[in-house]
């Protein structure tokens, strides 16, 4: 077996919550902010850091620090509680990870998620045993699609890059891993497979975990 461990992406990838994401940043860029940018527009900002798709959108100098710390906070929060209801795992990622656990593969989240939000779904669906490492945004300097975040992953759980496979939603997040030299399982729960072709690095596209084994991913 050359795959020792799996790293999860959170949002899409473990939860399919990218359109509750999707409406809160929209209420805060439109509502809030007055960016004047379609749901389209929005969805397509949609990843690394909170802050980091605030200066995208309105420049480096627009707002303070502490200014777009509360904005990223108040996002989160509005989030949070329209999700709440919804909030479970995608079909099949329970037995999924208990398999996994039961093969002693080792897993890790690796997110541009802040801890909060993490914290928000690994202690609500009591998961946090599964993971014996967690990368956020808050523990990285730069975010997908840079490699920082898997490799941070891969190094606390003690494996090489290569010995990893990455489950990812999201076209910047596979680029991350292809950056960081991981194959990748990608769940096509937010962007459609034709979304992909740039990439070199993906293994199998899967709608959800119910007809997945760990198994199916160990040989690499």
């Amino acid at each position: 077996m050359s795959i020792k461990a799996f790293l999860f992406d959170l949002n899409g990838t473990m939860v399919d919550d990218m359109e509750y994401h999707a409406r809160a940043w929209s209420d805060i860029l439109n509502n809030d902010l007055q960016a004047g940018l379609s749901y389209a527009q929005v969805k397509e900002q949609m990843y690394g850091k909170n802050e980091e798709l605030l200066v995208r959108i309105f420049g480096k100098d627009h707002f303070l620090p502490s200014r777009m710390q509360e904005l990223s906070v108040e996002k989160e929060r509005r989030y949070q509680a329209a999700f709440l209801p919804e909030l479970k795992l995608i079909a099949g990622l329970n037995d999924f990870l208990a398999s996994a656990k039961q093969e002693n593969i080792k897993m890790a989240i690796g997110s541009a998620a802040i801890t909060f939000n993490i914290d928000f779904v690994l202690d609500n669906l009591h998961i946090r045993d599964y993971f014996k490492a967690i990368v956020s945004a808050d523990d990285v300097a730069i975010s997908k699609p840079h490699p920082e975040t898997f490799l941070k992953c891969a190094a606390q759980l003690n494996v090489l890059p290569h010995e990893c496979i990455v489950f990812e939603d999201a076209p910047k997040g596979v680029e991350a891993a292809q950056n960081a030299g991981m194959k990748t399982v990608v769940l096509t729960t937010m962007h459609g497979k034709e979304e992909f072709s740039a990439y070199s690095n993906i293994i199998a596209f899967i709608s959800d975990y119910t007809a997945s084994q760990p198994q199916d991913f160990l040989v690499d």
